[in-house]
């Protein structure tokens, strides 16, 4: 496989131009970010100056990102095979960013479980959505339908359980790594 503009340099240039653009900012505005002239930043990302590393730190910064994000070249990896547990209607694909994120994609077939010791609590947040069916959110006493194309956020330190409703719901979860211990490998 091979990636258009591979050069660094110019893959570089090409990632500050879209992340400025991203963020809606003129030349002007990033210039005024990271205390560069406005002409500086075009030279630079039109290819007509050389970026010095002190440059591409302080640009780094204001695009809100890091100097490593900024010059990656690692594109090896792109489409992500993902783990499956036929058994337990579990798809998993770790997130490479981040090794503490799991993106799962989990059939639910039964209702929540009741009472308050099947509620799980941990640190951190959950997001899923639901692709098909409906599932049943259950946060502490609020027990909340999530419909086909709707998604829930909820901080994981509220005792909570997810079950379908209706027939087979099937959902599409991020996780941290708390969350992935908690629902992922305990599931059953």
């Amino acid at each position: 496989m091979t990636q258009e503009g591979s050069d660094l340099d110019g893959l570089v240039r090409m990632r500050i131009r879209a992340l400025r653009a991203a963020h809606s900012w003129s030349l002007d505005d990033l210039a005024a970010r990271c205390h560069l002239s406005p002409s500086t930043l075009s030279r630079i990302e039109t290819g007509h100056r050389r970026i010095a590393l002190d440059q591409l730190t302080v640009i780094a910064r204001a695009l809100g990102t890091s100097l490593d994000q900024l010059v990656e070249t690692d594109a090896d990896d792109v489409v992500m095979n993902p783990t499956r547990d036929l058994a337990r209607g579990l798809t998993q694909w770790a997130m490479r960013g981040d090794p503490g994120v799991t993106v799962a994609r989990i059939r639910l077939t039964a209702p929540p479980p009741e009472g308050p010791s099947a509620l799980k609590a941990h640190p951190g947040r959950e997001w899923f959505t639901v692709l098909s069916g409906t599932a049943l959110l259950v946060l502490g006493e609020r027990r909340l339908r999530v419909e086909e194309g709707q998604a829930a956020e909820f901080t994981t330190m509220l005792p909570h359980a997810l079950g379908a409703v209706g027939g087979p719901a099937e959902v599409l979860g991020i996780f941290d790594r708390d969350g992935r211990r908690s629902h992922l490998r305990e599931r059953g």
